[in-house]
């Protein structure tokens, strides 16, 4: 587990920043090979550009006054550096969509069916993403209380709380989930189905995957019921795909389903 990778110039380059590099590249191949013969294949060079400053400014805000605004209200001046880590999947994906609601209400697009197709390469980009936080010594798990676990080491987030305690690999686990939810979402991006559907059920998904994934997380304090800011999050994201989903098939049923052109 190598967190710095090498110096050049005095600069540091990061293993997070090379592996989230790769993600936003391996995301975007993906999205563009989906909507090949489409005519959303030729914004999306310009459309990815809203998506990553929304999901940036999400995944920060989501952070600091979700998850960690206890420290950062006694470190106000702490907020904008965001060079010094501290992001939120959670908040990345709010930011993101509010972005895409943006970017469709001000060009006319139809936001349905353009976020069927952006939904299958977030969440494989978010997978291999979190192969990053793995190297960062971030979004650890909790003790395990036996031999069994990942040990981080010295320099790392994780070692900072919890030293050579071993830990669930809930991050390991999360970025396998990621995967298998983007080979869900991908067949049945393949099924004539309503608009939405595939957005919808990625939202579900992903909030259901993470709310069990956090109780095996070390990294995020409890609050009401006992439940982390990203529990709560994630209830939230169910509840509202839930009511996505009856308002798209309300609203659909007597409509021809979605038609997938992919070239």
């Amino acid at each position: 587990m190598y967190k710095d990778l090498f110096t050049i110039f005095g600069y540091t380059i990061q293993t997070h920043a090379v592996i989230s590099v790769i993600a936003i590249i391996v995301g975007y191949g993906v999205a563009i090979t989906m909507m090949k013969g489409t005519k959303y294949q030729s914004i999306l060079d310009h459309l990815i550009f809203y998506l990553l400053i929304g999901a940036i400014i999400g995944a920060r805000f989501w952070h600091v006054f979700v998850f960690q605004w206890p420290y950062y209200s006694q470190h106000p001046l702490k907020i904008l550096m965001i060079w010094q880590g501290g992001i939120s999947i959670l908040g990345a994906i709010v930011g993101g969509i509010a972005a895409l609601i943006i970017y469709v209400y001000k060009h006319k697009l139809d936001f349905w069916e353009l976020a069927d197709y952006l939904a299958p390469p977030m969440i494989l980009a978010m997978g291999i993403g979190r192969a990053a936080c793995l190297f960062s010594g971030g979004a650890f798990g909790s003790p395990t209380g036996s031999s069994f676990g990942m040990v981080f080491p010295e320099g790392t987030i994780a070692y900072e709380y919890y030293g050579s305690q071993p830990l669930w690999p809930a991050v390991i686990w999360e970025s396998q989930g990621d995967i298998l939810i983007f080979a869900i979402l991908f067949y049945v991006f393949g099924k004539q189905l309503f608009k939405g559907s595939v957005f919808t059920l990625f939202i579900f998904l992903y909030g259901m995957e993470r709310f069990l994934l956090s109780f095996f997380r070390g990294d995020s304090p409890q609050y009401a019921l006992g439940l982390t800011a990203g529990q709560w999050t994630s209830v939230a994201l169910m509840v509202i795909a839930v009511i996505l989903a009856i308002f798209i098939f309300v609203k659909y049923r007597f409509r021809k389903p979605r038609e997938n052109v992919t070239g």
